[in-house]
């Protein structure tokens, strides 16, 4: 491999650790958020839903930086000739219909999105560790 190959490389794994630590981020935020959404499922009241949608606030920033650590490391790996697509969309959340129509249904549906999401993350986090890996391996043949 010549020197160029390994700095292409490099990046792409630079590239993906930047991507991986936002999407933990997320995905901590997530987990707040979902634990938040099921004590207000269970008739939490208005402090639950606030404390649960700041966690789903700082989630969505996490995403949106996550997104384009994402879209870098994809760039850097068609550097190196290699694919990866992650879908990363949370959508709204429903915070509008939560926080005006608290109720069972509205607190279901949040919890079904915070869901939703954690499974996007979860899968983005394994893609990415996968690629990295391999990445990792090119660089030690």
């Amino acid at each position: 491999m010549d020197a160029f190959q390994h700095r292409e490389i490099s990046e792409a794994i630079d590239a993906a650790d930047q991507a991986l630590m936002y999407l933990n981020q997320a995905r901590h935020s997530l987990n707040k958020a979902g634990n938040w959404g099921l004590v207000d499922l269970f008739g939490g009241g208005f402090l639950s839903t606030l404390l649960k949608h700041s966690h789903m606030d700082s989630a969505q920033r996490e995403l949106e930086q996550a997104r384009q650590a994402v879209r870098r490391f994809s760039r850097e790996l068609q550097d190196v000739h290699a694919a990866m697509d992650v879908n990363l969309d949370t959508g709204d959340f429903l915070s509008f219909a939560d926080y005006f129509f608290d109720g069972l249904i509205a607190d279901w549906m949040v919890q079904s999105r915070i869901s939703t999401a954690k499974r996007q993350v979860d899968d983005a986090i394994r893609q990415v560790e996968r690629i990295r890996s391999q990445l990792h391996g090119m660089l030690n043949q």
